[in-house]
């Protein structure tokens, strides 16, 4: 690990030894009209922090926030840290059932949500068990605080808590794949050694840097992108509150100027879709790509090199361990690998009864490192299932190859055994991507009448591409002619968009549960 106190509070590292470092009047924030200096940054964390000492916070008791991605966001994430009290971010686009599980399950006392998504909360308010205090960012509601008065009566001056490095800081919930979502609970390190390992000894991010973000803030990946990585090195961030539609992060790259833009494979696509389109060919000042979230197709990375002259470095992370742990390099990034391991963490890659693979064998991913999550509030049973001693069970597959460069093959339960032989559904995705028709694919497997699993494949169309059966048919040809035959989709569905969670990755559970509802290859005779 980074060499680190035994005492230590992240707050105190991430945003108040700026000051003594001499950045007080360097931007932090950067966020529609408002620029937040470090100086301006440290006085609302401390303003945000006396709030809940007012309101009886003690450490450890948590504190939620449904906000858009903002400099208020920060304040209050920041800011319940370095009271030690545990900030709890939400996922902003959920339902109000979705919130209800998420304010008992944390037991969070305090919540601080925008007014656009009080209605949210409303609905729910007496079924919220632990629930004391609602303080409301944009507007004031009755029987609410208000955030601008609270804070404007509060102190300015704060000292960080003494907690230790171990001691919870904040917890992530999963983006819920597979069934509930589960809080990760997160220690006062893990951001500073995500940041160390990744951000600044992987990718070589800079104090010169100005980081944007399409990821949000309440997603593991985004919160290292657009928060704890620039504020660890001394940087500048561009928050958008807004949802990242391929105009709008044009429109950001265009008026703030960021030099290294983190984006997911969806976006990537929909942004080339745009510059296709439009004849754009600049990121402006742009240095440097980063994706996650799901594997970048080879078809991408060299469509987006071609256009841009930028590489997009490819890695893979988790709420779990907090951010990448494998990834490309500057300058040695291979297309369609997931990278090399990051420094500082250790893997392993075993089958079935847990034996280590020799390279060129598909097995189970496990990583060992020190920003993984000390375990799953109130789930006993997954945390043994996931956290195995140092290691931690990623449940997805990977293949290393002999320069220790890593391929990524799909989720554990994504497989599918097509005539006696795997099939991954991220391959066939790839080959689909390379079709000039496809924007994106999602792919899973359906019973014939017969009960066999074949491949199908739901498909968004670019701009110009009506759907058609012959145009299901070419895909299908498609495929057979770039991969192996049994691989080919047996039922290609058109739809306008794939489901996803908020991080970006395809959800194939519902891909899977659709496929099975609509008995897509119900009497079909391919």
């Amino acid at each position: 690990m980074t060499d680190l106190a035994e005492q230590l509070n992240a707050a105190a590292i991430l945003v108040d030894e700026h000051l003594a470092q001499g950045r007080g009047a360097k931007p932090a924030i950067v966020s529609g009209q408002q620029t937040v200096t470090y100086g301006q940054l440290q006085e609302a964390v401390n303003r945000f922090g006396n709030v809940l000492q007012e309101l009886g916070v003690r450490r450890e008791e948590r504190v939620a926030l449904l906000l858009p991605d903002s400099p208020e966001w920060v304040y209050v994430f920041f800011g319940a840290i370095k009271l030690g009290a545990v900030a709890v971010p939400l996922n902003t686009m959920l339902a109000s059932k979705d919130y209800e599980y998420l304010l008992n399950d944390s037991g969070a006392q305090v919540l601080v949500v925008h007014a656009d998504l009080a209605n949210r909360i409303a609905p729910i308010g007496e079924r919220l068990r632990y629930l004391k205090h609602t303080i409301q960012v944009g507007g004031c509601t009755d029987g609410h605080l208000c955030f601008d008065t609270v804070m404007q009566k509060a102190s300015a001056t704060l000292d960080a808590a003494d907690t230790s490095k171990d001691a919870m800081a904040f917890w992530l919930y999963s983006s819920g794949t597979t069934g509930s979502p589960k809080g990760a609970v997160h220690l006062q390190h893990d951001m500073i050694v995500a940041a160390d390992l990744y951000a600044r000894d992987t990718i070589g991010l800079r104090e010169s840097d100005i980081s944007f973000s399409v990821a949000k803030l309440f997603f593991a990946y985004g919160l290292g992108n657009g928060l704890y990585f620039p504020l660890r090195t001394g940087g500048t961030t561009v928050l958008l509150p807004d949802r990242p539609v391929p105009e709008k992060v044009f429109q950001t790259l265009d008026r703030y100027r960021p030099t290294v833009f983190y984006g997911v494979p969806t976006s990537y696509a929909a942004l080339l879709h745009e510059a296709e389109k439009t004849g754009r060919v600049s990121l402006g000042d742009v240095r440097m790509c980063v994706s996650a979230g799901e594997t970048l197709p080879r078809y991408l990375f060299l469509k987006w090199q071609e256009r841009f002259q930028v590489d997009i470095l490819d890695g893979i992370g988790s709420t779990e361990i907090l951010h990448i742990y494998i990834s490309n390099r500057p300058e040695r990034a291979r297309p369609g690998s997931t990278g090399e391991i990051v420094t500082g963490f250790e893997a392993r890659i075993v089958d079935d009864d847990g034996h280590d693979l020799a390279p060129g064998g598909v097995g189970t991913l496990y990583i060992k490192g020190d920003s993984i999550a000390s375990g799953y509030w109130n789930k006993h049973e997954a945390s043994k299932k996931t956290f195995c001693g140092e290691w931690i069970n990623t449940y997805d597959k990977f293949m290393v190859d002999q320069d220790g460069f890593f391929w990524y093959s799909g989720r554990a339960n994504d497989m599918l055994k097509v005539s006696g032989q795997a099939v991954w559904p991220t391959e066939v995705e790839a080959v689909l991507q390379e079709h000039p028709a496809v924007l994106e694919s999602g792919v899973t497997g359906a019973a014939t009448d017969e009960g066999l699993l074949k491949p199908v494949a739901y498909v968004v169309l670019k701009d110009g591409h009506p759907p058609s059966p012959e145009l299901a048919q070419e895909l299908k040809d498609f495929v057979k002619s770039h991969t192996a035959p049994h691989k080919y989709p047996r039922a290609v569905l058109f739809v306008d968009q794939l489901p996803k969670t908020a991080s970006g990755k395809i959800k194939r559970f519902e891909l899977r549960h659709r496929a099975a509802q609509d008995g897509v290859l119900r009497s079909r005779q391919d």
